[in-house]
Parts: structure tokens; sequence; C-alpha cells
């Protein structure tokens, strides 16, 4: 009697089983240290938890309507230098289309597991639908991104200095030096192509060399790269906008967060509101929840009592209001955004990518024989 042997797809889905069973204990395990997290801070909170909704059944609306005013305006900003810098690549958009976007990256952002991921997938497929090449989109998301870094550490040694805390120089001067850093090689790339070009082709042979491959594969690729970086000229006008709207997204929103202040009923210092807002957003920015829940809201909560001097009540009450608004209400809109404009879409990225790559690749062979010709024709004796 011969024995069955096992089937090999059973034998291969073993270890995918195990796998998928150490992930299913890796999220319990997240889900019962969040919600401990939780109660732990319930368990901190309670004494003044009575004091800070007698606070919330006091609030004035007024300042809660500036609250949602400052934050649509602080989106819209944001929205404004992603316009800007697209802009300068040749990229034309109408405003309503980036803010939209800006919207739809926001929810993934705040809501979803690994969101920074989502929301910037999502842009980079946006823009690229609005006409942007590959580099560009990537430029665009690289140099909004550490614009926003910059200005959030202005504001926070600005908020250090104003209170009396010393100031790391390097963690002011590293975000302002990759903005430059990242302006000034675009701009010596669109100025000098050539030489970049020269320069990437003797790296590119190196390289192949070391891989025993030969010495032009890549090539196209490179020159692909470079006549893409050549559309990207972010002048004076361009960079002082983008920096200008960059500032206005940052106040706006600092100005939510004191509006939210207000709405309490408390008072606090200008000069601890612009280190707590810095910390939290700078400690929001660590992928340890979605939408740095719990970890934004203690760091908010503990600054504003310390740097601002305000009540602890009032702490909790503003961070209440602060976080309904540029938390939930924010992501509830940015949900419907992407649920309205962009989810229909979705099925069909796939096809607009090839297309799209096969459009561009046959516009730079087409270029690049265009240049060839002119050269023969500039150049008898070649021809």
């Amino acid at each position: 009697m011969k024995v069955a042997e096992p089937r090999p797809e059973r034998v291969a889905d073993a270890p995918r089983k195990r796998k998928h069973n150490r992930l299913r204990w890796l999220k319990w395990a997240a889900g019962i240290a969040l919600l401990a997290l939780l109660v732990a801070e319930g368990i901190y909170l309670w004494p003044r938890l009575h004091e800070s909704w007698q606070a919330l059944t006091e609030i004035h609306w007024g300042w809660v309507a500036g609250c949602i005013v400052t934050q649509a305006l602080s989106l819209s900003a944001f929205g404004r230098v992603q316009k800007q810098l697209m802009s300068a690549a040749g990229v034309r958009v109408r405003q309503a289309k980036s803010v939209a976007v800006i919207y739809g990256s926001t929810a993934m952002s705040l809501t979803l597991p690994a969101g920074q991921v989502f929301s910037t997938a999502f842009t980079y497929r946006q823009t690229r639908r609005w006409g942007a090449s590959p580099v560009v989109a990537s430029w665009q998301l690289a140099i909004s991104g550490v614009i926003a870094a910059s200005g959030l550490a202005l504001l926070g040694v600005a908020g250090a200095l104003l209170v009396g805390g010393s100031v790391n120089t390097f963690t002011l001067v590293v975000p302002i030096a990759g903005v430059l850093a990242i302006v000034f090689a675009v701009r010596y790339v669109s100025a000098h192509p050539s030489s970049i070009r020269s320069a990437a082709g003797w790296v590119l042979g190196k390289i192949n060399n070391f891989r025993n491959q030969a010495p032009d594969i890549g090539r196209e690729r490179v020159d692909a790269i470079i006549e893409q970086v050549r559309f990207v000229r972010l002048g004076p006008r361009d960079a002082g906008l983008t920096l200008t709207w960059s500032v206005v997204h940052r106040l706006a929103d600092v100005a939510c967060l004191g509006f939210a202040c207000y709405a309490v009923g408390a008072d606090p210092r200008l000069s601890g509101l612009l280190f707590a807002f810095a910390a939290a957003k700078a400690v929001g920015s660590v992928p340890l929840a979605p939408g740095g829940l719990v970890v934004v809201d203690a760091t908010l909560i503990a600054l504003l009592t310390s740097a601002a001097s305000i009540s602890a009540s009032q702490a909790v009450a503003a961070a209440f209001v602060y976080r309904a608004i540029s938390f939930i209400l924010v992501a509830i809109v940015g949900w419907i955004v992407f649920l309205v404009l962009f989810r229909k879409h979705q099925h069909e990225d796939l096809d607009y990518d090839f297309e799209l790559q096969r459009r561009e690749t046959s516009e730079l062979h087409a270029s690049r024989s265009d240049a060839e010709q002119r050269a023969d024709r500039a150049d008898p004796e070649t021809a």
C-alpha cells in the first residue's frame, strides 16, 4: 500500500500560516498596549476630568468657529505650497484640486496604520495625473516635506527661546540646510545638464563594470531623469511664494491651537503655545499610533500646563477641542473628499501608469532623435 505524500502547496502554506498567526498576535498585543495606555491616561487625568468637562460645557463657540476657519486656512495654504512647487516645474493645477489632494492625503496620514506611506503614495499618484514626471513628483514631495520640517523647527526654536530654554543649533541648521541643498542641486542640474550627464555616465560606467555589465546599461534612464529635472526651475518668485504659504500653513495651525485654548476660557502664553505646538507635531510624526493618538494628546496637555501656564483642566479641554478639529474633523472631511473625488479612479491607476510611462518614453526617444538630427546638420563631415 502506497503512503500518500503531503501536497506541496500545503507544505508551502505552513510558514505562511505561522507568519499570519504571528501577525495576528502582534495586532492583539498592539491593541492591548493601546488600551492600557488609554486606561493609564484616564486614571492619570481623572482628578481633572470633572473640571475639564465643566470647561467644555461652558465653551465659547465663537472661538471654536475660529478654530475651524484657521484649520481650513492651514490646509489651504499647504495646498498653495504644493501648487506653487508644481508651477515651478511647469505643471499647472487648480487650487481646488491641490487642496482636495491635501485633505485626502491628510486623512490617510491621520487614520491609517503606516499612514505616511499611503499618504505619500496617494499624493505621488495624483501629481503624476496632473502631468508631473516621476522626478518632479518626487521632488515636490521631498521639498514640501523639508520645508514643513524647517518651519516646525523654527517654531520650536522660537518657543524655546521665548520660554527661556536652551536650543540645539543642530536641530535648526539641518532642515534649513536640507531645503537649500535640494533647491541648489535642482537649479544646478537645470542649468548644467551636460556636466551632470557626463558625471552620471562616468559613475554608471563604474557601476556597470563592477557588475560585469555593458557600459551603457541604464544610460537611457539616467538621461530621462536629467531631462525631467531640467524642467524644474524654482526661481526667486516661486521660492518666495512657497515659503510664504508654508509660514501661513504653520501659523494658522498654531492659531487653531490658541483659539482652542480661548474657547475653554484659558489665556496661554504665546511662547508656551509655540513650544507645545512644535513638540506635539514632532511627537506626532513618529509612527507610534495613527494620528499620534494618545502621545500627541499627552504632550499637548503636559506642555500647555507647564509652558503655556494654563491649568491642567483647561489644558485637557483645550487639547480635546484642538484634536477634535485638527484630527477628527479633518479626517472625516478628508475621507469624504477621497470617496467623492478619488475613489472611482483607483481601478484605473495601473493602466494609466503604464500608458503614461509609454508616452514619456516615446517622447524622450523623439526628443533625442531630434537632437541627433540637429547635430548631424550642424556637422556636415559627420553626416
